[in-house]
């Protein structure tokens, strides 16, 4: 029988996690995920990535994407941004440094970036795809919305919509 340091028969006990989170949904958890590979690769925000069109315009996004920022050690402003650059396109952005400066810098709120580095390369343009309507936006058939509107229940109703929504989506398709 084991026993424990002040001599008695008890076991110790295990430690178990708390169970009572409940289950996250996976786009909470992606920016902790995120945040620690960009951070790792000299992004202080991950959002300046993802929001690049935002910051310089789509114009420039097209030619130049974001690769680092680099900070002096234990420091979080006047760093370097590294930018690749389509090579076609270097000598246009070259001119217009200055102003990729201050708008990161107004995005940050702060002096985050003093200089900008220039390295020439493929860029993958960002994406302009236009998104499909949720179905919830897409438009009931006159012919069904009529019967619908007579229904009680919110809940079948909004079944019944979305169940004559698709239907007319693959009446469309064949």
């Amino acid at each position: 029988m084991e026993r424990d340091a002040k001599g008695t028969g008890a076991k110790p006990r295990r430690y178990e996690r708390p169970r009572g989170m409940g289950a996250r949904q996976i786009s909470d958890l992606m920016p902790e995920v995120g945040r620690a590979a960009f951070r790792r690769f000299g992004f202080v925000q991950s959002s300046v990535v993802t929001r690049w069109p935002e910051i310089v315009g789509t114009a420039h996004a097209r030619v130049c994407m974001p690769e680092a920022i680099r900070f002096a050690p234990g420091e979080r402003n006047e760093g370097i941004l590294q930018l690749v650059v389509l090579p076609a396109h270097a000598p246009i952005i070259n001119h217009v440094i200055p102003e990729i400066i201050e708008r990161v810098n107004r995005f940050f709120g702060y002096n985050a970036v003093s200089r900008v580095k220039l390295r020439q390369g493929a860029v993958k343009p960002p994406s302009a795809e236009k998104r499909a309507a949720p179905p919830s936006l897409k438009p009931i058939p006159l012919a069904l919305g009529d019967s619908l509107r007579d229904i009680g229940d919110p809940e079948l109703r909004a079944v019944l919509e979305s169940l004559a929504r698709n239907l007319t989506d693959t009446k469309e398709g064949s």
